[in-house]
């Protein structure tokens, strides 16, 4: 499977954006997909997963109530909704997929896209 994430941009302090990753996948109903994340000089971390069925979710502590993730099996593709944005959730945003379950560890996702950035100005 190959991943590639679009929607990336800057937008103001409080405003929504949606992330997409389309996959190049024929049985892309059989991975669970994720959002991560990475800002200059931190490391990469958990933002939000859901199962391949789309009836399980995670969410990072610092992104609930705010983001949501979906899928849309037919159209091979997962989107991270993000709203309320602030200036601390500017980063690069990948996507991965894995296939033995859902799972908040990046090293549970066996394949990532090439991310899409995020910027959000106060």
């Amino acid at each position: 499977v190959q991943l590639v994430e679009s929607g990336g941009g800057v937008v103001q302090a409080g405003g929504s954006l949606r992330v997409s990753c389309a996959a190049t996948a024929r049985l892309f109903s059989w991975y669970d997909m994720a959002w991560f994340r990475q800002a200059p000089g931190k490391e990469r971390e958990f933002v939000a997963a859901l199962s391949r069925r789309g009836n399980i979710s995670y969410y990072s502590d610092t992104v609930k109530g705010r983001f949501t993730i979906s899928r849309d099996n037919r159209k091979n593709t997962v989107y991270l909704q993000m709203n309320n944005l602030k200036p601390e959730d500017t980063a690069l945003y990948y996507c991965a997929a894995g296939s033995i379950g859902i799972s908040t560890d990046s090293n549970e996702y066996a394949t990532w896209g090439q991310g899409t950035q995020v910027t959000v100005s106060s």
